[in-house]
């Protein structure tokens, strides 16, 4: 009898030391795969805006032919590929070969922009003309929550970032 009230309580200990160790683990465990989704959602929305945008140079702004791209017409390109990235905080910049850069922060304001890109000043429109987009994106974690040492805290922002170059190809 005197072993079993020793024991009174113990898994109760047990159970709380191995469930704050399962629940770091389980929100530490989505968190990363959150973060790594948004990352490669990210990556490959721009990387798909950069070789679309590759086809559509100085050919496409040639008389007769339409298949020219707005900057508005990427940004909401970039809007329905990065699903689960949201638009509001994702910071895009379109750079020509000639170091022409627009950018738009957040991206959303570009949504109306009808400004062709890429654009044929300086003849950065032409072929084999290189052209890149790059993007950044704030995460916003809830990982810092579990730092040791960091004190009361809100939510970390670990930074995403996402950049491509292709060839003009006609």
């Amino acid at each position: 009898m005197k072993r079993k009230q020793r024991q009174r309580g113990s898994a109760m200990v047990e159970f709380a030391t191995a469930g704050v160790a399962s629940t770091l683990l389980l929100i530490s465990t989505f968190q990363l795969a959150l973060i790594m989704w948004n990352y490669h959602t990210l990556a490959f929305a721009i990387h798909e805006i950069t070789r679309y945008s590759a086809v559509r140079g100085y050919g496409c702004t040639r008389p007769g032919n339409t298949c020219s791209v707005t900057l508005g017409a990427l940004a909401t390109k970039i809007q329905s590929l990065g699903i689960g990235v949201p638009s509001n905080v994702v910071s895009v910049t379109f750079t020509t070969q000639s170091g022409a850069a627009t950018t738009c922060n957040p991206l959303n304001t570009c949504m109306t922009n009808s400004t062709v890109w890429p654009p044929s000043s300086n003849g950065d429109n032409g072929v084999r003309k290189k052209i890149t987009i790059s993007a950044s994106y704030q995460f916003n974690s809830a990982l810092i929550f579990f730092w040791p040492g960091v004190g009361s805290q809100g939510f970390g922002r670990i930074g995403l970032p996402a950049s491509s170059t292709q060839t003009i190809v006609f």
